[in-house]
């Protein structure tokens, strides 16, 4: 059985964001039971934890001999073991992991940096400042994104690990208008959100929460 970290609680305007949603929706695509082992602030700082995730944070896995750490490398685990999120063709596996790269690499750190700024530190002079620059550098991510998109539907021909990892990019946007004014993009956002497997594993995403702060 595999066992995945996640956050007891985190502030509302995270909630739905935090890095662990893309394990489960990659568990629930793949057709693969977990359990869910909660953790919180005073959890991620011991020694026990550090050795499952140095960095402290969540999502980490276990699975007999193996224990995984970063969203990223867990969900390309998960991927290369379903066919469900991964082709079983050399070449379609390489372009798959290419674009989940690209979510992580190319996309994810503009889309972070402006959401960061919005989030965290909106308030502040020089994050004003900031924004417009980080806002074009997000923008000029996501129209190349669009304009790979076209009229496809997915990434490649179907749904795989890169449409997962790349909508939960597009998630963190979710308090702008940005994608919205974008119709290819704000399509793939949602066709990828509509599926089953997504709305189980935000379900259950969220479901911690409903105690509120502990």
């Amino acid at each position: 059985m595999i066992r995945l970290s996640a956050f007891r609680w985190v502030p509302p305007f995270v909630q739905g964001l935090v890095r662990d949603l893309r394990v489960r929706w990659a568990l629930e695509e793949a057709g693969l039971p977990y359990e869910e082992r909660l953790v919180g602030r005073d959890d991620v700082s011991t020694a026990a934890y550090r050795a499952l995730q140095p960095f402290g944070q969540v999502p980490a896995i276990e699975t007999g001999d193996l224990k995984l750490f970063e969203s990223g490398a867990i969900v390309m685990y998960i991927a290369e073991n379903s066919q469900a999120l991964m082709p079983s063709d050399t070449n379609g596996r390489a372009r798959t992991n290419a674009w989940i790269i690209a979510a992580l690499n190319s996309v994810e750190p503009h889309v972070q940096h402006l959401t960061e700024l919005d989030l965290f530190f909106a308030k502040e002079e020089w994050a004003k400042a900031r924004r417009p620059v980080a806002l074009q550098m997000a923008q000029n991510r996501l129209a190349v994104l669009e304009t790979w998109l076209g009229d496809r539907e997915y990434l490649e021909d179907r749904f795989t690990a890169a449409d997962l990892m790349m909508t939960t990019v597009l998630r963190n946007l979710r308090h702008t208008n940005i994608i919205a004014e974008r119709p290819v993009l704000d399509a793939y956002q949602r066709r990828c959100e509509s599926r089953p497997a997504f709305k189980k594993a935000l379900a259950d995403h969220l479901k911690p929460f409903e105690k509120g702060a502990p």
